[in-house]
Order: C-alpha cells, then sequence, then structure tokens
C-alpha cells in the first residue's frame, strides 16, 4: 500500500510532456485497431476509404501533439487539427479524430496569449474545411456543419471555464496566503510591544531607583542583579519570539502560560511595584490561546502600573472558572499617576482585540478614586 501511496508524488515529478505521452500514444494505438477501422469521428459523411501508407502520417498528426497539449498547446491544436481535416477529407475516419477535442479543450485551459486570435484562426479553419468537404459531395449540410462545430466550440469553452476556476482558486489562496499573513505579522508585532515594553520598563524603573541606592550597597546590589535579569529573560523571549520569522527553526516558539504569572508578578515586585496576587482555579485546564491572552493582560496591566503609578499598591486576581478565566488588576491612584503622559494605547487595543477574537469582554480605565483597573473575561471551553 506504501508503494501504491508513493506512485503518485513519482508522477507528478515527471516532465509534464512524459506525463502527456501515454494518451497520445492511447489513441494512436486505437486507432490501428481492425476492429475500429471507419468508427472514428465522420464530418460530412464522405465514403470510408481503406487505410494506406497516408494514414499513418493522418494518425500521428493527431495523436503525438497530444504530448505537448500543457507545454505547447497552440502547436498541439494546429497540428492536430491539419490532421483531422485530411482524416475527413480523405475518408479514413480514424479514433484519432477524437484528439480534436482533448486538443481544443487542452488550448482552452492552457494558452496564455493570443486566445482570441486562436478562436477566429481556428473558426476560419473549420468554415474552409466545411466548404472543402462540401465540395467533396458532403451531404453533411448546413445544419450539420453548424451542430458539429458548436460541440468542439464546447470543448473550448469548458477548457476555458477550467482555467477560468483554476485562476479564481489561485487568487483565493494568494488572497489567504497574505491575510495569513498580515495577521502573523501583527500577531509579531504585537508580541513584540507585550514582550518589550514591559522588560524595558523593568529595567528603567529598577535603573532609575538605582540611583538613590549608592548609599546601601547591599540594596544596590540586589537591584543591579534583578536589572541583569530583566535583560537575560528579555533576550530570552525575543529569541524565542524571533524563531517564528526564520523558516528553518523546527521547533514550536515558546509562548507565556498563566502558570508563569508568579514569575511575572515576582519581576514586577523586584522594580519596586507592590503587587498583591491571588488566583483561584488550576490554570492547567485551560486552552493555551486563552493561556496567553490571559497572561498578557496581566503583563500589559503590570507594565503600566510600574510606568505611571510606580510605588502604587497593585492588586492582580485571576479566576479561572470552568468556561473562563476572569482577570482584574486594579492600581490605585497617586500622584505619579495623575500626571503621568498617556501612553500610545497601542498595548490595550491589542489586548482588547484579543480577548475579542476569543470572544471575551475587556475593559480598562480610571476609577473615581484616581486609580485605574483593567479587568478581561476570557473564554476558555469546557473542561474536559
Amino acid at each position: 500500500m506504501v508503494g501504491l501511496r508513493m506512485v503518485p508524488d513519482s508522477w507528478r515529478r515527471w516532465d509534464v510532456t512524459v506525463r502527456d505521452l501515454p494518451l497520445a500514444l492511447l489513441f494512436a494505438l486505437a486507432s490501428v485497431v481492425p476492429a475500429l477501422h471507419n468508427h472514428g469521428t465522420q464530418l460530412g459523411d464522405l465514403p470510408g476509404r481503406p487505410f494506406d501508407a497516408l494514414t499513418v502520417v493522418v494518425v500521428a498528426l493527431e495523436c503525438l501533439p497530444l504530448a505537448v497539449r500543457r507545454r505547447w498547446p497552440a502547436l498541439c491544436l494546429a497540428l492536430v487539427s491539419v490532421g483531422f481535416a485530411v482524416d475527413q477529407l480523405r475518408g479514413y475516419h480514424t479514433v484519432a479524430g477524437s484528439a480534436l477535442a482533448i486538443a481544443l479543450l487542452s488550448a482552452g485551459v492552457h494558452l496564455e496569449r493570443r486566445r482570441r486570435t486562436t478562436m477566429v484562426l481556428a473558426s476560419v479553419a473549420y468554415v474552409a474545411l466545411a466548404v472543402a468537404l462540401d465540395r467533396h459531395g458532403s451531404t453533411e449540410g448546413v445544419t450539420g456543419f453548424v451542430t458539429f462545430y458548436l460541440a468542439v466550440a464546447l470543448a473550448w469553452g469548458i477548457g476555458a471555464w477550467l482555467r477560468q476556476s483554476r485562476a479564481v482558486e489561485a487568487e483565493r489562496r494568494r488572497h489567504v496566503a497574505v491575510t495569513a499573513r498580515a495577521a502573523e505579522r501583527t500577531r509579531i508585532a504585537s508580541e513584540l510591544h507585550d514582550i518589550v515594553t514591559h522588560h524595558v520598563t523593568a529595567m528603567v524603573v529598577q535603573a532609575e531607583a538605582a540611583r538613590y541606592l549608592t548609599a546601601a550597597p547591599e540594596r544596590l546590589d540586589t537591584t543591579l542583579t534583578a536589572i541583569t535579569d530583566t535583560g537575560r529573560r528579555a533576550i530570552t523571549d525575543l529569541r524565542h519570539l524571533l524563531d517564528l520569522l526564520n523558516p528553518d527553526h523546527s521547533t514550536d516558539p515558546r509562548t507565556p502560560s498563566v502558570g508563569e504569572l508568579r514569575a511575572l508578578v515576582e519581576q514586577t515586585r523586584q522594580a519596586g511595584q507592590p503587587v498583591e496576587f491571588t488566583e483561584e482555579g488550576s490554570p492547567e485546564d485551560t486552552t493555551g490561546g486563552a493561556e496567553v491572552t490571559a497572561y498578557r493582560v496581566v503583563q500589559e496591566a503590570l507594565t503600566n502600573a510600574l510606568k505611571y503609578a510606580h510605588g502604587s499598591r497593585t492588586i492582580v486576581h485571576v479566576h479561572h472558572g470552568e468556561r473562563e478565566t476572569t482577570v482584574r488588576v486594579s492600581t490605585e491612584g497617586s500622584d505619579s499617576y495623575a500626571g503621568a503622559p498617556g501612553g500610545s494605547g497601542r498595548g490595550l487595543a491589542g489586548l482588547s482585540e484579543r480577548v475579542g477574537a476569543l470572544g471575551g469582554e475587556f475593559s480598562a480605565g480610571r476609577r473615581a478614586d484616581g486609580g485605574f483597573v483593567v479587568h478581561a473575561r476570557i473564554p476558555t471551553g469546557i473542561r474536559s
């Protein structure tokens, strides 16, 4: 069974001419079968003629060009048409005459340029053939010639329809690919914003605090160590994220989970932010998308607390329910918070999109007492 499945793949790797050759040989062999003599396509209803040496040439003209029907469709159609005309005028009526429909279908699908010119020339050639057959005593009549013309035109039309369908499908796939790339770039930009903003903000705050700790060597050493650890975590996270842009990377990129929230909170505490953290439920049972989103909500909220309310009490509450994860991060108001310049809003807007994409709800705004609260409800599905 494995060998049979491998045959189509190896067949597709062969040159297109080699793959089309068997069809050409099949028509040629069928044309020389004695039982099928004078049982082929008959246009003009001329008396049948026994096969002779010219018949070999006619069959070759009608059949062998099918081997190049996809590579050179115009040449294939021209040669097959000449062979077909001689076939009908001489009265051979070989099975090879049916190759005309294949040639027309292939030209309708694969011909790239001068399609209208080809249609006009083929129509003119057919009229000339009909006139010649009529002068040779054909009893087909106008109705018969028109009917046959419509039949062969249908073959071209089917080919043109297939070509259009393939073009539409190719455009659809291209559009899907472009949309996917745009979505991936947006996701990566959001990840970069979350990672860089949080880590760099923590480092800046810690570095600012270090200025005032020169008289306390032990606290200064702790602060500098925290800055070093934060920088290393930032580099590690960036390396994992940049792996997304490397097509040769074989491992899955690292994504944060709710289980890493305690490390995130501890890092924020080291930056000088008093954070109270409570967590209810089991994060292991939530889905991956919800885990990452919940982590990013807490990360962005803590980043904003460090930037605009440094030193103010921050409360993080995460509840893992049966169908959703609820995140609430509130920061008490302070003078520094009230006077801090507003941010770009990119982080909060990105969080709103993330949560909305999962069918959840997100809100962020100031409280009446001057503090700030971030709230997110993230659906996770029913636990198994």
